[in-house]
């Protein structure tokens, strides 16, 4: 494709916002480049895979972030539910697959986006060659405080969530990119949400019941879990992990609920290997 071309997505008739790391992604790259769809968490959109995507698009991969919709650049408003965004899942991947021509896609998903991932893999197991699971639990219950400030479009509910999803090195001014502040770009990252966007998608992961999906899930699957995670904490992935047939896990030392932003090398080296599985399928 020319420089000057841009890779677009319509999913159900509206706009998808979708990041590719810099490189516009076309059928004859993904033939050999295998097909990584990024799905973010509540409130959130496709920027917090900036420092993952284009080091995959640099070494054998096709990466596609998106915004769900309400969400960033897509068009409509927030679903309500995990198994909505999955059914919305399923058909961006159906999107993609038919744009790029390629058969299955590999998966990487952060919290709310993790359930979204692990729901789309379990009801399509034939077009996900791989699961890769960031921040995720059987369960995500939110906090009252956090879910009132949520329904009121308070700013204390980015604050909140900007607290709690961090290590304690992101709290001491620590940030793997100098000059940059990195609690309050997340502050900043979720204050851009629309207006009730924060408080939908905290409801969905409230309310989500993993259920037996994990147990349909067929691909093998990576889980990658941050020492420090007050979100999703370690112990709360153990019952999940145990229901995957096929399941590595991989712990981040010193590191919260965002540990794309707060270790992305680590995140890209787990990402490296997981993925390679998928590459030598």
């Amino acid at each position: 494709m020319a420089a000057t071309e841009v890779f677009s997505l319509d999913v159900r008739g509206q706009t998808v916002g979708v990041a590719t790391g810099g490189v516009v992604p076309d059928a004859a790259a993904a033939a050999d480049q295998p097909v990584v769809l990024l799905v973010h968490g509540a409130g959130m959109n496709r920027t917090v895979w900036q420092l993952q995507t284009r080091w995959l698009v640099h070494h054998g991969y096709t990466p596609l972030a998106v915004d769900l919709p309400g969400h960033g650049n897509s068009k409509g408003e927030p679903l309500g539910s995990i198994a909505e965004m999955a059914a919305w899942l399923a058909d961006a991947i159906a999107a993609v697959c038919g744009l790029l021509g390629c058969d299955e896609v590999c998966l990487v998903g952060h919290s709310m986006g993790s359930l979204v991932c692990i729901e789309a893999a379990a009801a399509d197991p034939d077009r996900i060659a791989r699961l890769v699971l960031l921040g995720t639990a059987a369960g995500m219950p939110v906090h009252p405080a956090l879910m009132g400030a949520a329904e009121q479009n308070e700013l204390l509910a980015p604050e909140l969530m900007t607290a709690w999803g961090h290590g304690s090195r992101a709290h001491v001014a620590a940030n793997p990119t100098p000059g940059l502040w990195m609690l309050g770009g997340s502050v900043a990252l979720l204050e851009r949400a629309d207006d009730g966007v924060i408080h939908a998608d905290l409801s969905a992961c409230a309310a989500y019941e993993a259920g037996r999906a994990a147990v349909r899930v067929r691909c093998p699957v990576t889980v990658i879990v941050g020492s420090e995670d007050k979100m999703t904490p370690p112990q709360a992935v153990v019952s999940l992990i145990a229901d995957f047939a096929d399941c590595d896990v991989v712990h981040l030392a010193d590191t919260g609920h965002m540990m794309m932003s707060e270790d992305p090398a680590a995140v890209r080296g787990a990402l490296a290997k997981a993925l390679a599985r998928a590459r030598n399928c």
